[in-house]
């Protein structure tokens, strides 16, 4: 059984938390105020948080994250303006945290799915699936085959190169809801 170790405790993290209780898979989480006292015992870390907040968390967890699987569930977006991406041209948001952590397996993940679709488990009449990007396969497997078990449809969507597009999917999302063109129950689907 995989462990994971969820930093956030927002509705994200709570509906990513459930969603791998449900399939039987070990959850611990750290609120904000336990990042970098309470140890991170998860062979998974979900990082539950905006990107904004991720340096602060490496710079806290970085020694423990070595040789862990690190899921980032971010959108790297301009949260002033909603308008733009804040990494790179052809970047990402998981690839920059893979350059900060080569001793980890960084995965991309969630980041497509709104937290009522998670806790749901559905999405306009499908099941709701998780895309998942990276490049251990066997991280990618493990992570899969937890959400599978608790009720998701997931889907190893390529390479952490794959990352880059789903933030862009992510962010096209996520600037619908704010301007009110689709609902935060919503999104996008995967209809097989």
């Amino acid at each position: 059984m995989t462990t994971f170790s969820i930093i956030g405790t927002g509705n994200m993290g709570k509906s990513i938390g459930g969603v791998l209780a449900d399939g039987g898979s070990s959850v611990t989480y750290v609120t904000h105020d336990e990042v970098g006292t309470t140890p991170l015992t998860g062979d998974v870390v979900v990082l539950a948080v905006p990107y904004p907040a991720v340096d602060s968390l490496l710079d806290a967890y970085g020694d423990q994250l070595a040789g862990k699987v690190v899921v980032d569930i971010t959108n790297p977006l301009n949260f002033e303006t909603f308008d733009s991406l804040v990494v790179p041209a052809g970047s990402s948001a998981a690839a920059q945290i893979q350059a900060k952590l080569p001793s980890s397996t960084v995965l991309k993940a969630f980041n497509t799915n709104f937290a009522a679709t998670l806790a749901a488990k559905t999405l306009g009449g499908v099941p709701t699936t998780v895309l998942v990007a990276g490049d251990g396969d066997a991280a990618k497997a493990s992570l899969v085959d937890a959400l599978v078990a608790g009720g998701v449809q997931a889907i190893d969507a390529g390479s952490l190169a794959r990352a880059h597009e789903l933030e862009a999917i992510g962010f096209l999302q996520l600037t619908l809801a704010v301007g009110e063109k689709l609902p935060w129950t919503g999104g996008f689907a995967v209809a097989r």
